[in-house]
């Protein structure tokens, strides 16, 4: 044992007593991060362990101490002990690794030890209850509470929720769906009703299919046909707002579906909510014979640089997403999240919808993201603790919303784009609470980093955010950089091709077994962006694949262009929320591609645009010449708030390639 309160002579005494016991060949165990974690996450790894092997050939044998974080032996809640632990008989899994032999590097043992606990929590996620089984539990503990409101007044309870959602499954199989329908479309806005129709697919067994409807018409149908769909649930009010020819299928309207539920639904759903007990319900409803690796959804990709996939998420997919979630921020009965991404959005169908469907927290929806009042008012309205939204959006409510709206917000994440440092300060200053950056794809289920607030007491000092990195992998997901053209592990801090491995990672593309065997090797997933990883775990997205030009045989990263462009020429003192420029390439024949940006009105002449550029010490290579700057009305954005890649090379390509053939 170590007591570090006796002094650094302690420490040397202890670390000799171990070296003593190894060069006797005995096996010394060693806590690897020298204290318990505070966050849930992996902390850095010591050199101690070094110290002891000294001079020997003893080899390091990794473990993964699983299943221990919510028991009372854990600080999760803040208590050591003092707690009620989250489940009875806590079973505790122990994972070895091989032995590790001539590392010199404690991050690359904590690498290896990260790496076994996404094996651990991939295995345990097989015997782990699916979503719809978590749903029904958190709802009947939840009777008598609201777990759902949205911005038209609608509120349920946990018990109305649950109620609502079977009678709506009986209805489903008596008048819509035939048997063997397995998937189900929903064109559906982030609120009650949408959660209530997610619900009722789940609970049926079926698989759910949130459509894009900010696609165009000949890619929304594409979506259908691709995903067999014969039926789309939607309502009357929404498609009077976005009105789509359907192909294919046919449009069941939920308000329809509400006037065909009869006496004994409700009578049957009430008994179910508040007679029969969980379990029960759960094997009559037959969700105790899904195999947690079956498919709860599918999520078309939002086609930024091609025709959309269609990505096959597994209930053990989205189940261990928002496990790990909760894991980490701890979720308690007086949070409530805010969920305006749109469900057809890997991260609003996980974390906005299914974390709130599962856990004791409350979920508030709104259809519109950009309506920074609404999102503002409901905020106050309900006490919103949790905001989970992208830059673009989160700019936008930065400059609309009043502080004592979001007065009681204290956990901002923000994905789907790179995350501006001095946006994250600005918001900071204003509302009192730094956002931090997150990062994912919807192949991941899509939570797979994330920074959380730091652990701070009088004597332990924990770090959980590093502003300008995405965090810290989640529980059980582990993150590898390696060299694009040969495969080679690349290590701690160095960039490269980022890899990821983990419970989370999608089944697959639908019905497209090469281009899914070009992502997923081994296991781990490929994620098409370039990143580092520090010795702390962090890590660092530098760029994506996509987002680069190979100008001169050099690689010129789009993003740091952008970014940097975006500081000379925005305007501090602007209104403005929509996105000013953006960088893309186009092909040359002398260089190989050429960049190209797209903007709306600069406050400068583009001459001096260009001198500030430089001025920031980029290489030439990197600089975009006065005659590759392109005024548009605006921005190509998709409805996610990313960056539409597709439709800005289109634009640039009509222009300039045109021009040039001429």
């Amino acid at each position: 044992p170590i007591d570090a309160s006796r002094g650094p002579k302690e420490l040397v005494r202890s670390l000799r007593t171990a070296k003593e016991a190894i060069q006797e060949g005995e096996l010394v165990c060693i806590f690897a991060e020298g204290q318990l974690t505070r966050t849930g996450q992996l902390q850095p790894f010591q050199r101690g362990m070094f110290k002891i092997i000294q001079g020997t050939d003893a080899p390091i044998i990794p473990v993964y101490i699983h299943g221990l974080w919510g028991s009372i032996l854990s600080w999760q809640g803040g208590k050591l002990f003092w707690k009620w632990p989250k489940k009875w008989r806590y079973p505790v899994d122990m994972h070895f690794g091989s032995p590790i032999h001539n590392v010199k590097d404690p991050a690359k043992v904590r690498q290896v030890v990260e790496q076994l606990g996404a094996e651990a929590v991939k295995m345990d996620s097989e015997i782990q209850p699916i979503p719809a089984q978590r749903f029904i539990r958190h709802c009947k503990v939840q009777k008598w509470k609201i777990k759902a409101v949205d911005s038209a007044k609608v509120s349920l309870t946990g018990g109305k929720l649950l109620a609502g959602a079977l009678a709506f499954r009986r209805v489903l199989n008596r008048h819509v769906l035939a048997q063997d329908e397995k998937t189900v479309g929903l064109l559906v806005p982030p609120s009650v009703g949408g959660c209530l129709a997610n619900m009722a697919v789940a609970l049926n067994g079926r698989v759910s299919v949130n459509l894009n409807y900010t696609l165009s018409e000949e890619s929304f149908n594409y979506c259908v046909k691709k995903a067999g769909l014969k039926h789309v649930l939607t309502s009357r009010k929404f498609l009077e707002k976005k009105p789509y020819n359907l192909e294919g299928a046919e449009f069941v309207f939920l308000e329809d579906l509400k006037e065909k539920i009869t006496g004994v639904d409700k009578l049957l759903a009430a008994i179910a909510v508040f007679v029969i007990p969980a379990k029960l319900l759960e094997r009559y409803l037959g969700l105790n014979k899904i195999d947690p690796k079956e498919t709860l959804t599918i999520v078309f990709t939002s086609g930024s640089t091609g025709e959309p996939k269609g990505v096959v998420l597994s209930h053990a997919n989205i189940g261990t997403n928002i496990e790990a979630v909760d894991h980490l921020l701890n979720l308690g009965k007086g949070d409530a999240i805010i969920g305006v991404l749109p469900f057809f959005h890997s991260f609003g169908y996980t974390a906005c919808m299914w974390l709130a469907m599962c856990y004791e927290i409350r979920g508030v929806y709104h259809f519109n993201p950009l309506d920074a009042k609404v999102v503002g008012r409901l905020c106050k309205e309900n006490k919103a603790t949790i905001l989970m939204t992208t830059p673009t959006f989160l700019k936008m409510y930065m400059r609309r919303c009043e502080k004592e709206q979001l007065e009681t917000l204290d956990l901002i994440i923000v994905g789907a784009e790179k995350l501006p440092t001095d946006l994250a300060l600005q918001f900071e200053e204003k509302f009192g609470m730094l956002p931090t950056e997150g990062y994912g794809t919807t192949e991941l289920s899509p939570i797979a980093a994330v920074n959380i607030p730091d652990h701070r007491s009088q004597n332990i000092y924990q770090q959980g955010t590093k502003l300008g990195t995405v965090g810290r992998t989640l529980p059980g997901v582990t993150a590898k950089v390696i060299d694009p053209e040969t495969g080679k592990d690349l290590g701690i801090e160095n960039e490269g091709l980022l890899l990821m491995k983990g419970p989370n990672v999608m089944k697959g593309y639908l019905d497209e077994p090469q281009k899914t065997a070009e992502v997923i090797k081994d296991g781990w997933y490929v994620t098409g962006d370039f990143a580092s990883i520090d010795k702390e775990g962090f890590l660092t997205i530098t760029g994506r694949q996509s987002r680069f030009s190979k100008i001169g045989g050099e690689m010129v990263p789009h993003i740091k262009i952008e970014q940097e462009l975006t500081k000379i020429c925005e305007d501090p003192n602007s209104d403005e929320s929509e996105l000013l420029l953006a960088v893309t390439s186009v092909p040359d024949e002398r260089k190989g591609e050429r960049l190209i940006v797209l903007h709306r009105e600069l406050n400068r002449p583009i001459e001096e645009v260009l001198k500030e550029l430089s001025a920031t010490g980029m290489p030439n290579l990197w600089l975009p010449n006065k005659n590759s700057f392109l005024e548009v009305d605006e921005i190509p954005i998709l409805g996610t708030g990313k960056l539409d890649l597709r439709g800005i090379k289109t634009v640039a390509e009509e222009h300039f390639c045109a021009t040039a053939t001429a």
